[in-house]
């Protein structure tokens, strides 16, 4: 059952929509914000709603021959596509349970049981809130950490000797960097992130962190610094969902504290909920200059727009062939490393008795691995092979469609994946899907075919792939 609902703006238009308000709606129901106004707008945008519309329409419009990029396969190339993602899913996971989708994988690269490390660093005294924000903490710092490595960098773990590449190598990096105190500011409690840690964090100490050198460099080092003191500058100016200390794990107490007598173990949220949060309080920490009031709705250059963080957009790009109403036209969003971050924050809630419901909300992780599956599937078919040795840019129009049918194409994957493996959709939800799964399908063809590498080349500052 669905309804329109009004958001309430300030008349100033200051200020945005706060959790618990009509920008925590399920993105299941309809609701009507004033996109001529920015703040009406970038409230749409952040909508997995917005996300599947657009990256559909774009989808529908490359089946009609339309698009200049792309061509899409037949039902056949799908079918093998979800075939080829159905084997490796068993081959992952031939027990019954498929866990989901989340940085907590990384974390146990090797066989090793990292959480357990962490709680016993914790200690036995500490309540389940507490050790919820401390993963959380590690959790929101890790996945920020967490664009593509680069084809040549690796992390050795000094205690085991094993040696890590791409997103195995920077979780397990980044577990270590964060027990070892990297990420606070107080010595006596190194088992946290907070705002003054992250604000003081110096690219040379992420670097000996991440083992980086001449002969092992890391894509992007200085944009991930970049974006963690960009992280702990919006955490001190969020006190109200932050704490006075600026933790991630203020993200917990946000969402569960209003619950009052209904906190854990009966506490329930919605991931669309944690989603929600994440863009409304982080989304300017983004070093992509996009913003909705940069344009003005026909498209053109809003000379006098406010500037305003709160409008800020983060991973969401133009295309010319993306409609929407007011100052949302041009505009497909996507908000790829905030979903991921969701995915992996569902389990630090589980674990403190939160439920987390709704997970389908959420939608498929538009990177290179997912978007690799359906290329080396054939699936998506660029238009001309030029298009896969020519190096691109994030905001190319060629990569938003790219990564606009990917987003929808897998929704078109994952029930055929469910009915080779017989599962329903409640055992086997696209978290799940996507971790047995496509990303990992992905990465096989990329190895057979590339020796790993991605079949698209693209430019990375280490903040959106």
């Amino acid at each position: 059952m669905s309804r329109s609902t009004d958001i309430d703006l300030p008349a100033d238009g200051s200020g945005s929509l706060r959790p618990g308000g009509a920008g925590n709606v399920d993105p299941s129901i309809e609701f009507t914000p004033d996109t001529g106004h920015p703040a009406g707008a970038a409230s749409l945008l952040r909508t997995t709603t917005a996300i599947r519309q657009r990256a559909g329409a774009l989808l529908a419009r490359a089946r009609r021959g339309e698009s200049q990029w792309f061509r899409i396969g037949s039902d056949d190339a799908l079918e093998d596509a979800a075939r080829t993602v159905a084997e490796v899913t068993r081959e992952r996971y031939p027990w019954d349970t498929i866990p989901y989708h989340s940085r907590w994988r990384h974390f146990e690269a090797g066989g090793v049981d990292r959480r357990l490390q962490l709680d016993a660093l914790l200690g036995k005294g500490i309540d389940a809130r507490q050790r919820a924000r401390a993963h959380i903490d590690l959790t929101l710092v890790s996945v920020l950490l967490d664009a593509g490595a680069g084809p040549t960098w690796h992390y050795t773990e000094p205690a085991t000797g094993l040696r890590f590449t791409r997103s195995e190598g920077l979780g397990v990096a980044c577990f270590h960097a964060f027990t070892s105190g990297l990420f606070s500011s107080d010595p006596n409690h190194p088992l946290q992130a907070d705002a003054a840690g992250l604000r003081g964090l110096v690219t040379e100490r992420l670097g000996d962190a991440f083992q980086v050198s001449e002969v092992n460099p890391l894509v992007g080092l200085s944009g991930r610094a970049v974006l963690l003191r960009r992280l702990g500058e919006a955490m001190s100016e969020q006190p109200e969902t932050f704490g006075d200390d600026g933790r991630p794990a203020g993200l917990f107490d946000a969402l569960v504290a209003p619950l009052g007598a209904a906190s854990p173990p009966t506490a329930e949220i919605t991931a669309h909920q944690i989603l929600s949060l994440l863009l409304d309080t982080l989304s300017h920490i983004w070093p992509s200059a996009n913003a909705i009031d940069s344009l003005a709705a026909d498209g053109s250059d809003n000379v006098g727009g406010s500037g305003d963080p709160a409008f800020a957009l983060g991973d969401c790009w133009r295309h010319s062939a993306v409609a929407g109403p007011g100052l949302t036209n041009g505009w497909m969003p996507f908000h790829k490393l905030s979903q991921w971050l969701t995915y992996s924050l569902l389990e630090p809630f589980e674990w403190a008795g939160v439920k987390v419901r709704h997970l389908d909300a959420l939608t498929a992780l538009p990177e290179y691995r997912n978007g690799g599956l359906l290329i080396d599937s054939g699936v998506i078919v660029p238009r001309e092979a030029a298009f896969l040795t020519r190096r691109w840019k994030a905001g190319d129009e060629f990569i938003v469609e790219w990564r606009a049918l990917t987003v929808a194409l897998l929704d078109e994957i994952a029930p055929r994946v469910r009915k080779v493996l017989d599962r329903t959709e409640e055992e086997l939800p696209l978290a799940c899907v996507l971790e047995g799964g496509t990303w990992a399908a992905g990465r096989v063809l990329a190895q057979r075919l590339r020796n790993g590498a991605p079949p698209l080349q693209i430019e990375s500052d280490g903040t959106v792939f």
